[in-house]
């Protein structure tokens, strides 16, 4: 049995995210883990609201509320729903939490001890006539790299580039829109990441399995010369700058870096779930020597966030000289974007979770996301795609089948798995495919490769229709009871196989279909003797037919949601 931890990039709190924000993070993990737990790993999945820095205080302030709790409310809505997708965290923590608080600050003063921090007087913006500092998502402008318009004092959305607020050009406040700024001395620490540029790159060079989407972006920073990085900002809420058990005298009135604690969090969330139950010890999970030398981690994130996960993350943990575990494997993702655009809440284009729940069920959205995953490149969310997946993949393919075999064994077996007859020339072309369907199935998740995963399952999904279609029980039945009764029975296991096959992308229409067979849920993956497992079910085992499991999504439906969440335009 291996160890397994899995973490996602932490949604940010300032309100519920797109399907963009599950697409590229959260829902991989998610199919990730089920998957690993069902083989029989000790597998731990680990996500967190990322609760500090400018999104948070400027969201609470649009919301009439103070940060703390803004950010509490917040964290309870977006836990509720992705819980309501499925989501199977084993804990969804918050980085304002103490313990967060209390790693944050021993990285610093560990970093600091080993040379890597460094208090410098920086210069940065000042509006006057907000009378405050503006740091990173207080302040926007032209980026000096792209000349996108609105990039942010942190980074640009545009070209990925990392900023400072300094370097934007065309400068104004997001607080209110002023542009009369100037620039004072402010004094703030620095990560030293210009130490540990050769160090991070034979990290990543270790690393030849990860995939040239994360391998590219973090090349590209060290190619252009690593920067030292300012780890305190000029803010309200965030977590304190301590120096010991005491505020740091200069730094009161500051706080560290959202891009500084956040990743922390991972470690941080571990230790909340450790104490919130018995017999739980995080330190295994993160400490080579207390254990983690045995954990693989595999973290899932957007492009956007990968350069902070290859250069500075690592520049904390590597540098602190403890023997805290590392990322084996980074699975990035592009994006899933609008009709070719962003999602916008404030123009009404695209689908947020919340209300992607308002009027379809999980797993429609999650198998769209999965199957249409944007692992080579950015992908264009359309209605019609959205509506073939469901249609033809979950309601013609995987339904139709479930239904068929289900119904036709209530109308003419008395609704029991039948005995008689011995499996013949179909059965066994049938178990040769099934067996290498399941083996491709698994090597693809085993992979990560979550589109081909997708297109392996609705594979195996078509063996079963084709198998039915050429055995065709209904006419079987009519002169060899027994021959239906083989048929009906190897098609009936194959559903029940189904139904476990497909719960780490349909979790909710995979148990329906398990009740339909008393499988023990959650279930386990099956092996690749395909002969063995669709001869398991045991006979005059009572089944039932589930209400139909996928509605289909008609045009009008379309037409609808277009014009309620946008569409082409």
């Amino acid at each position: 049995m291996a160890r397994i931890l899995i973490t996602s990039a932490l949604p940010y709190i300032n309100g519920i995210k797109h399907l963009g924000n599950l697409a590229g993070s959260m829902l991989p993990a998610d199919v990730y883990a089920r998957f690993q737990r069902a083989r029989g790993h000790d597998t731990l999945y680990i996500c967190a609201t990322d609760e500090h820095g400018t999104p948070a205080e400027l969201a609470a302030a649009a919301a009439g509320q103070d940060v703390a709790s803004y950010c509490a409310e917040q964290h309870v809505l977006q836990h509720d729903v992705g819980r309501a997708f499925g989501l199977s965290w084993d804990h969804f923590g918050r980085s304002s939490s103490p313990q967060n608080h209390r790693l944050t600050q021993h990285f610093c003063e560990v970093l600091e001890d080993r040379g890597l921090i460094e208090e410098r007087v920086d210069q940065m913006v000042y509006s006057i006539d907000d009378g405050r500092f503006l740091p990173d998502r207080y302040i926007e402008g032209t980026c000096p790299h792209c000349g996108f318009d609105k990039a942010r004092g942190d980074q640009c959305d545009n070209c990925g580039n990392l900023l400072d607020p300094t370097d934007l050009k065309n400068p104004y406040s997001v607080i209110s829109g002023s542009r009369n700024l100037e620039v004072r001395d402010t004094r703030h620490l620095y990560l030293l990441q210009t130490k540990m540029a050769d160090r991070i790159r034979a990290w990543i060079d270790g690393h030849p399995d990860w995939q040239l989407l994360a391998k590219s972006i973090a090349y590209k920073h060290l190619d252009e010369g690593l920067i030292d990085r300012g780890i305190t900002r000029d803010l309200s809420w965030g977590i304190p700058v301590t120096k010991g058990e005491f505020p740091r005298p200069g730094f009161e009135d500051k706080v560290f870096y959202v891009w500084f604690d956040a990743p922390i969090e991972y470690i941080a969330a571990t230790q909340e779930w450790a104490e919130a139950g018995p017999d739980r010890d995080w330190k295994s999970w993160w400490r080579t020597d207390e254990g983690a030398d045995d954990v693989r981690y595999v973290q899932f994130m957007g492009k956007d966030n990968v350069a902070f996960h290859t250069v500075s993350f690592p520049a904390t943990i590597l540098g602190s000289e403890e023997p805290w575990k590392s990322v084996d494997m980074l699975k990035a993702f592009n994006w899933l974007n609008w009709y070719g655009g962003k999602f916008s809440t404030s123009n009404r284009r695209g689908v947020f979770m919340d209300a992607a729940l308002e009027i379809l069920p999980p797993d429609l959205w999650r198998w769209y996301l999965t199957s249409n995953s944007p692992e080579s490149s950015d992908t264009a969310f359309t209605w019609e795609q959205f509506a073939s997946a469901v249609n033809r993949d979950l309601a013609d393919v995987l339904g139709n089948f479930v239904n068929r075999i289900l119904k036709f064994t209530e109308s003419k077996f008395d609704g029991v798995i039948p005995d008689g007859g011995a499996p013949g020339p179909l059965e066994e072309k049938l178990y040769a495919d099934v067996s290498a369907r399941l083996a491709d199935l698994a090597e693809q998740m085993d992979a990560i490769e979550v589109r081909k995963s997708a297109q392996a399952l609705r594979a195996l999904w078509v063996v079963g229709n084709e198998y039915l279609q050429e055995a065709a029980p209904w006419t079987a039945i009519k002169t060899d009871r027994d021959r239906a009764a083989v048929i009906v029975r190897t098609a009936l296991n194959l559903a029940a196989l189904y139904a476990r096959v497909s719960a780490p992308f349909i979790p909710f229409a995979a148990e329906k279909i398990g009740e339909a067979f008393q499988l023990a849920w959650p279930p386990a993956w099956p092996t690749t003797d395909a002969a063995a497992e669709l001869s398991s079910l045991p006979v005059g085992l009572p089944v039932r037919a589930p209400e139909v499991l996928f509605k289909k999504i008609e045009d009008e439906q379309i037409a609808e949601w277009t014009a309620r969440f946008g569409g082409a335009e």
